[in-house]
């Protein structure tokens, strides 16, 4: 899938959906700040727009946050000046609130239960509900993410304890959260009852220490040289203090809803998440596509880099020879000066380009993760077949995407999403493909292995919480953007 293909401008709302994003964090280590800067490099194809790290002396929390990569945010001067042995990083792409500095996490603020700051993956679902209560009540609010609602729960709780109004204020909310709470001398992680947003915990030994270490994916804790432990627990709240370490419910488990799609797509291929090798099940999804929709041809094709594992697989179970035929470019800036002469498919050029003594005169199958819009598809389509391809047939290592996600994965609204009102023979015309076929939702099930864990709203429009708060944004009480 192409984030191009994915998003388009959207107006602000004044509270709206949350994003894609990685966390990390770290207790106990004297250079907390640079390997919470590490962890987000780890973690950078989550969120492109924003970083922010937050360290502890265990008396004052210091933030640093800026629009732009990892590496333009944090210098050397500025990691110097994040003191402390306790550090939360966040990176954001925005599907919610304006793509802005007063967006970008963690959050901070200062209230009764001490200086706190917050980072949070996924998307609270009723979050519009509760801001208006909020709103009524008082309470002012900086920015338009759904994260500072958490913080403003936590701020107006009468419990005594930063944790047990924590445990409060995440009974108020629905919807999905991975959260990283950093108070003076105290680190909450907590994971919502259902699991959609993945979050591991690992060890990094330090001088004897044991350092716990928490991120979105494993392959943060991979370049740090920490070691995966497990999972945070559906409904579970991890508190690391100057007592040491504790595990708690702070809410029942409730029926399993991890994220499919961030194998299918979002997750890193060399990470583990939700306890399983996201490369494991990319190779697979590809192996079943390749048993349900066969091709006859000549060479396998992914399209980089979110084809590439899946392509291994068709190209493995299919006996065909998998070749690279589409070279990606890694060093796009945020910025670039296009052409005042329009150059037909410029932004995918940008990204992608053929290898023509590779595809010249073959019957190619094209392999991909998904279609959204299908604008992009069909831009890809038609750069393999200039490039010389005879045939391009295109497979979808997942089931149609009809209906958008609210729990923290970009998707634009259901009438943008092509598959929603077309049949897949009408695809296939709209993306010029010779033939096009996507894994079927039993296909897709096989692959992750315990299917019951996970949530397919997206291909199903059967969503697992209530969405009265969702349905209220869409009918335009606030504009989604």
């Amino acid at each position: 899938m192409n984030r191009q293909d994915a998003k388009t401008p959207r107006k602000t709302p004044s509270v709206g959906f949350h994003e894609e994003c990685g966390v990390f964090g770290i207790w106990g280590h004297p250079e907390a700040a640079k390997l919470a800067y590490l962890g987000l490099y780890g973690l950078q194809h989550r969120g492109q727009e924003s970083a922010g790290i937050s360290t502890s002396d265990g008396e004052r929390i210091s933030t640093h946050k800026a629009m732009g990569l990892v590496n333009d945010v944090f210098t050397e001067p500025v990691l110097a000046e994040l003191a402390g042995e306790v550090a939360i990083g966040h990176t954001r792409y925005s599907t919610a609130g304006d793509s802005a500095l007063l967006n970008a996490q963690p959050f901070t603020v200062e209230c009764n239960k001490g200086q706190i700051a917050l980072a949070h993956n996924g998307n609270l679902t009723n979050a519009i509900e509760l801001r208006r209560e909020l709103d009524a009540a008082g309470s002012i609010f900086q920015g338009t993410s759904d994260t500072e609602v958490i913080l403003h729960l936590v701020a107006r709780s009468r419990e005594r304890t930063l944790a047990a109004a924590l445990r409060e204020a995440l009974l108020e909310v629905e919807g999905a959260y991975s959260l990283l709470v950093l108070a003076a001398d105290q680190l909450i992680v907590a994971r919502d009852p259902r699991g959609f947003r993945p979050l591991a915990m690992g060890r990094l030994e330090y001088d004897g220490r044991s350092c716990p270490v928490f991120a979105s994916e494993t392959c943060a804790f991979d370049l740090i040289g920490a070691v995966y432990e497990n999972e945070v627990e559906p409904g579970e709240m991890v508190i690391l203090g100057p007592d040491g370490m504790s595990r708690e419910r702070f809410a029942p488990a409730q029926a399993s809803a991890h994220c499919v799609f961030e194998h299918v797509y979002f997750s890193r291929p060399d990470s583990v998440v939700f306890g399983r090798p996201v490369q494991l099940s990319r190779e697979m999804l590809g192996r079943l596509l390749a048993q349900e929709c066969p091709a006859d041809a000549d060479i396998v094709v992914p399209v980089p880099d979110s084809g590439v594992a899946a392509a291994i697989g068709y190209a493995a179970e299919s006996a065909l020879p998998y070749r690279v035929g589409l070279i990606r470019n890694h060093y796009i800036g945020r910025t670039f000066i296009e052409p005042s002469q329009t150059i037909r498919d410029f932004g995918v050029k940008l990204k992608l380009n053929p290898v023509r003594s590779l595809l010249e005169g073959k019957r190619v199958v094209l392999v991909d993760d998904s279609i959204v819009r299908g604008t992009t598809s069909r831009k890809i389509v038609r750069m393999v077949r200039a490039a010389g391809a005879r045939e391009v047939h295109l497979r979808i290592s997942c089931p149609p995407t009809i209906s958008p996600c609210y729990y923290g994965v970009d998707t634009p609204s259901k009438e943008e999403l092509i598959a929603s009102s077309h049949s897949v023979e009408e695809i296939r015309e709209f993306v010029e493909a010779d033939s096009l076929g996507y894994l079927s939702m039993e296909g897709l099930r096989r692959a992750v292995e315990e299917p019951d864990r996970y949530c397919y709203a997206c291909y199903t429009a059967k969503y697992p919480t209530d969405l009265v708060g969702i349905e209220t944004l869409l009918q335009g009480d606030v504009r989604r953007r």
